[in-house]
C-alpha cells in the first residue's frame, strides 16, 4: 500500500486547502511547526526513504538529517512544496513497482541513533514507516490549521 497525494482525496495536505498565503509559514505553538514546514518535511522524508529503499546501498542521503527540512524557507511557496510532495509520492509509487517484492531487505544508513550492528528492514517495513510518519504529521497539520483559523479537515469534506 502506498499513500498517494491526489487533489480531492484525504491526505496530509488537506489542511493547506484555502489557507491564506500569510499563514503558510506561521507558527501557532511554541514549536517550529508550520503548515509549510510540515509539507516540506513530508516531501523530504518521502524523497529520502524512497532513495534508501530504491538504492539499497546503506548510504545516508544528503540532507536527511538537516533541520532545515522542518522549516519553510523565505523563498519556499506552499504550491511548490505541495508539488514537491506529490512528485515524491509518485516517485515512491514507481520505486515500489520496481522492487522484486516488498520483502526485499534494505540496509539502513548509519545515523547518530543507529544501533552498532547493521539493520536490514524489508521494503514493506519502510513503507509502513512512511505511512506512520504521514499520519502523524497529517494530525500535526490539522492542529496547526485549526489553530490558525478554525478550519479542519472534517469541515472541509
Amino acid at each position: 500500500m502506498v499513500v498517494t497525494v491526489e487533489p480531492g482525496t484525504d491526505n496530509p495536505t488537506r489542511p493547506t486547502t484555502a489557507v491564506a498565503d500569510s499563514n503558510w509559514p506561521r507558527r501557532t505553538t511554541v514549536s517550529e511547526l508550520t503548515l509549510g514546514g510540515i509539507v516540506k518535511h513530508l516531501a523530504t522524508g518521502e524523497e529520502m526513504w524512497t532513495r534508501i529503499m530504491s538504492e539499497r546501498d546503506g548510504e545516508l542521503p544528503d540532507g536527511m538529517l538537516e533541520v532545515a527540512q522542518y522549516r519553510m524557507a523565505e523563498d519556499d511557496t506552499l504550491p511548490a512544496l505541495l508539488e514537491r510532495y506529490a512528485s515524491a509520492a509518485r516517485a515512491t509509487e514507481e520505486a515500489v513497482a520496481a522492487l522484486p517484492d516488498l520483502d526485499v531487505g534494505v540496509p539502513l544508513p548509519k545515523t547518530p541513533w543507529s544501533p552498532p550492528e547493521p539493520e536490514f528492514p524489508s521494503a514493506r517495513r519502510i513503507l509502513l514507516h512512511l505511512i506512520r510518519e504521514t499520519a502523524q504529521h497529517a494530525g500535526h497539520a490539522d492542529l496547526v490549521r485549526e489553530t490558525l483559523d478554525g478550519a479542519n479537515t472534517t469541515a472541509q469534506r
